[in-house]
C-alpha cells in the first residue's frame, strides 16, 4: 500500500481576512483526497497561538466574529475532520515565544491564509527556513502580490494597462488631510475607490463619490495598512481568470462578477448572497483569450507558483481591459470563483487540490 501523503492545512491567521480563511479552510478539508492523504488541521488564532489537531477548526469557528462568517461557517465546525484524519497530535504553540514548531512529520503545507501574514510572504518565510514544501506563491510573488501599491508599480514596468492611481501614506494623511485630498483630486475623479494597500476581500474598501467619502474612505482604509491606494473609478466589468502551474502555468475560462450592490464589497462577496457569477464570462472569444494570455503574463511577471487569481476591470464605455491585480492565495470558499473557473474548465475541487498539492512538492525539488 502506499504511504498517504501528510498535508498540514493552515488557516485563520492575524488578519482582517481571519473568517473567510476559515471557511477556505473547512472547504479545502472536506476536498482533499482522505484516501491518498493524512491531513492535519493547524488554525492560527487572532492573538497568535497556532493549535494543531482535529480540534483546531471548531477551536477558530466558536472564536470567529459571526458577523464576518460567511453562510454556513458556524455549522459543524468539526464536520471535515476526525480524530483518525489528524496526525500531529492536539499541540498548541506560539510563533512568538521563539518556541514553535510545524507538527512532526508534515509532508507539504497549504497555507489556506488571506490578508497581511498569511499572503505577503511572512508564512512562506517560515516555511521555507523550515525546509517544508507549502501551496502558492514563494515570498516575493507574495508580498508584491500582497501590496497593491508595489503590484502596481511592477504591472507598470512591465507595460500591463492599469488605471491611474495615487498613493497616501497614513502620516501624510494625519498631517495634512485637506492638503492630500486636494492632491488626489487633481489627478484623479469621482468616483473613486480607496483600499489599505495590504489587504484582501474587500476588506477596508470605499467607493468615494464626493469629498466628504473621500475623506472618511482614506480613514477607513488607513484602520488597516499605513499605505493606502486610491484608484480612479470606472463603469467597469469585474472579469477574472484562475491561472495554475510552476514554470509553464496556465489560465482557465475567465469568469465575471456581477455584485449585488454598486461595487463587489465584503457583504456583497460574502454576506449577502445576491450577487452574480458568471462562468464563462460573457465576452468574446478574443477578448477571452486576451484575458488569459495577460492573466499568465502578470502572473509570470511576479515569478507566481502554484496558483493565483488575475482580476481585470472592463470599462463598459471603451472596451479598453485593465489589469487590477493578482490575488496570490484567493478565495477557497464554496462559492469562490478561483475553483469555480477551473471546475467550468474541467477540473474539479479535489482534483484541483491534488495538482496544487503537485505544484508544491515540484516547486519545493526544483528550488531544493
Amino acid at each position: 500500500m502506499t504511504k498517504k501523503l501528510r498535508v498540514g492545512v493552515v488557516f485563520g491567521g492575524q488578519s482582517g481576512e481571519h473568517e473567510v480563511s476559515i471557511v477556505s479552510a473547512r472547504a479545502v478539508l472536506a476536498n482533499l483526497n482522505r484516501e491518498r492523504y493524512e491531513v492535519t488541521p493547524i488554525g492560527i488564532t487572532k492573538d497568535g497561538r497556532w493549535i494543531s489537531g482535529e480540534h483546531a477548526p471548531a477551536m477558530l469557528t466558536a472564536q470567529a466574529d459571526p458577523r464576518l462568517l460567511p453562510g454556513g461557517a458556524a455549522s459543524s465546525p468539526q464536520s471535515a475532520v476526525t480524530s483518525q484524519q489528524s496526525t500531529a497530535g492536539d499541540d498548541d504553540w506560539r510563533l512568538a515565544t521563539g518556541d514553535w514548531h510545524l507538527p512532526t512529520g508534515i509532508d507539504v503545507i497549504i497555507p489556506v491564509l488571506h490578508g497581511p501574514k498569511g499572503e505577503d510572504g511572512t508564512i512562506q518565510g517560515v516555511f521555507e527556513l523550515a525546509g517544508v514544501p507549502y501551496v502558492g506563491c514563494g515570498v516575493l510573488a507574495s508580498a508584491v502580490g500582497m501590496d497593491k501599491a508595489m503590484m502596481k508599480y511592477a504591472f507598470s514596468a512591465a507595460g500591463f494597462p492599469v488605471l491611474p492611481w495615487v498613493l497616501v501614506r497614513r502620516v501624510d494623511l494625519e498631517r495634512s488631510g485637506e492638503q492630500i485630498i486636494a492632491q488626489i483630486e487633481q489627478q484623479l475623479h469621482y468616483p473613486m475607490f480607496v483600499k489599505p494597500a495590504n489587504m484582501g476581500s474587500s476588506v477596508g474598501i470605499t467607493r468615494a463619490t464626493e469629498r466628504a467619502t473621500l475623506l472618511a474612505g482614506l480613514h477607513e482604509a488607513a484602520r488597516y495598512d499605513r499605505r493606502i491606494v486610491v484608484e480612479q473609478g470606472i463603469n467597469a466589468r469585474e472579469i477574472e481568470v484562475s491561472v495554475l502551474g510552476n514554470d509553464d502555468p496556465q489560465a482557465s475560462v475567465p469568469g465575471e462578477i456581477v455584485p449585488s450592490k454598486d461595487w463587489y464589497d465584503y457583504e456583497a462577496k460574502y454576506l449577502g448572497g445576491e450577487s452574480e457569477i458568471v462562468i464563462p464570462a460573457p465576452v468574446s472569444p478574443e477578448l477571452a483569450e486576451q484575458v488569459r494570455e495577460l492573466g499568465v503574463a502578470a502572473f509570470k511577471a511576479l515569478d507566481g507558483a502554484g496558483l493565483a487569481r488575475v482580476d481585470f476591470l472592463l470599462d463598459r464605455d471603451t472596451e479598453q481591459l485593465y489589469l487590477n491585480e493578482v490575488n496570490t492565495m484567493p478565495g477557497f470558499t464554496p462559492i469562490s470563483m478561483y475553483a469555480k473557473m477551473w471546475e467550468a474548465s474541467g477540473t474539479s475541487y479535489p482534483e484541483l487540490l491534488d495538482k496544487l498539492i503537485e505544484l508544491a512538492l515540484e516547486r519545493h525539488h526544483r528550488d531544493a
